[in-house]
């Protein structure tokens, strides 16, 4: 402040006052409160700018880039891919030592650092490129090569054929004309994702914290050309790495969903992605997928839950081809286990007669049940007719709706289901014979329909809070009902279809045969990656003797 004579007077803080170690220490507790502080190591040289903002103990990380010595091998170390890579990581510190290698295929570069060395792949074509997640150098080879099947034949988009980049010039080929802007992020990812690897730094893949990945599994970085585009992709497909053991099933309803849109990513996928597209969703809701048999078409009270019947059944029907026996696949032991005795029972249904015939009114007062039926006989306008049975020595209910027009005498079956109840087993059929006839209309001609059944129920419940005042006039409450009913359904499914003592067995990798031919080996991928993914894949069993 201006002093008598004009002069500005400076107040000069006392180290020696308490005061001021004081504030320090708090001013020091709130940057660390803040995430503000790196730790530098006292009278080492300063680490590179990009570890103090990456890490709170850049000393370390930069001791281990130190030692890490990478190597760039391409088949071209002159090329486009390969020069920026190079150049990426001689900015960031760590020169590599670069080699040719005729192995690789042009247009793909492999760089290796670190003990034990861990590997990066990165490969670029004219539509685009990937960059593969960090693994040890001879998976990471054998996922690149993996990852470039997949997005030329796989159930997306894809970035483009390898077709281009066999051998000699082909990498300048499948680089000329993309723009370099995309080249220059693709080497940016790979020295990124490993020298992150390197120096004990969180994966750029996890930092994105997106909830298409699945946690503790491989992340790919996609990208496209046209129209500029780059995003980490969850790889379901790749070899399993013992490090990140499978998943466990899914806990609820949002996680099962999150694990199917890995299995159905439009890049690097295994199945077709279950979607609602332009179908209706009222009365019932729709969802649709490809599957081996053509156009499928799942039907439930809601979308979510339509979505999960359909990725079930099209695996179902992709792994049938390789399997021996009838397969189930559920989120879950219990959700496949549900699946597979329903499907037992009704197979076995005929052969053991109808059992005891229900009233109308012991179903008809259901509220569910008079919902299902009104909307197909009313609000559809169709003449269906519904037998509800008891089956034999058991509390196990078969519900039918048959169609009185489809076929002389008994008519055509519209919708089956089995289940604990009366009601249940009518509000299900009736259920299913809507979807199918909503199906019928809206769905791609020739589409294979699948119907939604309570072993859905207990993932649709599981952890949601419902209202006390609610009834089953209210979807959540019906199959929160089903969901009670549904151990004691199991274990009385499994008597009736002499299954109880021999329930068919989790598949594990390598644990069961896969018949001969072609198609078996087509089913490979698709069963590990169900098994990643946490999901339950069952077979073998068969119907009651």
């Amino acid at each position: 402040m201006p002093g008598a004579g004009g002069e500005a007077v400076r107040s000069r803080l006392d180290p020696a006052d308490p005061r001021v170690e004081s504030a320090l220490a708090a001013l020091t507790a709130q940057l660390h409160a803040h995430d503000l502080l790196a730790e530098y190591p006292a009278g080492a040289a300063e680490p590179p700018a990009w570890l103090g903002a990456s890490t709170h103990r850049p000393g370390p990380a930069a001791a281990a880039l130190t030692a890490a010595r990478p190597v760039v091998a391409a088949a071209d170390p002159g090329g486009p891919l390969a020069t920026a890579l190079i150049g990426v990581l001689d900015r960031a510190g760590t020169p590599p030592q670069v080699y040719r290698d005729g192995g690789l295929p042009a247009g793909r570069v492999v760089a290796v650092a670190g003990t034990p060395p861990v590997a990066v792949a990165v490969a670029r074509t004219a539509a685009g490129g990937f960059v593969t997640a960090v693994a040890e150098p001879e998976r990471t080879r054998t996922d690149a090569e993996s990852i470039a099947v997949r997005l030329r034949t796989g159930t997306g988009t894809g970035t483009g054929s390898d077709s281009d980049t066999a051998t000699g010039s082909a990498d300048a080929r499948a680089t000329a004309g993309a723009p370099a802007a995309l080249t220059a992020l693709l080497a940016g990812a790979a020295a990124q994702r490993l020298l992150c690897a390197v120096a004990g730094l969180p994966d750029p893949a996890v930092r994105e914290e997106d909830p298409q990945l699945l946690p503790d599994r491989p992340a790919v970085l996609v990208a496209l050309a046209r129209p500029p585009h780059a995003s980490y992709r969850p790889w379901v497909a790749g070899p399993a790495d013992p490090a990140s053991p499978a998943l466990g099933p899914a806990g609820d309803l949002a996680e099962t969903l999150r694990r199917i849109g890995a299995l159905g990513d439009p890049y690097l996928g295994v199945l077709d992605a279950p979607l609602p597209g332009d179908l209706p969703q009222l009365p019932a809701s729709l969802a649709l997928c490809a599957s081996v048999a053509g156009p499928l078409v799942a039907g439930g009270p809601r979308t979510d839950l339509a979505r999960v019947s359909a990725a079930c059944r099209a695996a179902e029907l992709r792994l049938g081809e390789g399997l021996p026996g009838p397969v189930a696949v559920g989120a879950g032991p219990g959700h496949a286990l549900g699946r597979a005795l329903r499907r037992a029972a009704l197979a076995a249904a005929g052969s053991r007669g109808p059992g005891r015939a229900v009233d109308e009114e012991e179903w008809r007062g259901h509220p569910q049940a008079r919902h299902w039926w009104t909307v197909l006989t009313g609000h559809l306008g169709l003449a269906r007719e519904m037998t509800v049975h008891r089956l034999p020595a058991e509390r196990v209910y078969l519900a039918v709706v048959r169609d009185p027009a489809g076929r002389a005498g008994t008519g055509a079956v519209a919708a089956r289901a089995v289940e604990a109840t009366a009601a249940d087993a009518a509000a299900l059929a009736a259920l299913g014979a809507v979807t199918r006839a909503m199906a019928a209309v809206h769905g791609p001609a020739g589409a294979v329909h699948t119907a939604f059944s309570g072993a859905e129920a207990p993932l649709a419940v599981a952890g949601a809070e419902r209202a006390a005042w609610t009834d089953e006039g209210w979807t959540d409450r019906w199959l929160a009902g089903i969901t009670r009913r549904e151990p004691e359904l199991c274990a009385a499914l499994a008597r009736l279809t002499g299954l109880t003592g021999r329930l068919p067995e989790p598949w594990q990798p390598g644990g069961a045969e896969l018949a001969g031919g072609g198609a078996a080996r087509s089913a490979d991928p698709v069963l590990a990656a169900l098994h990643t993914c946490g999901f339950t894949v069952l077979t073998g069993w068969g119907a009651a003797r």
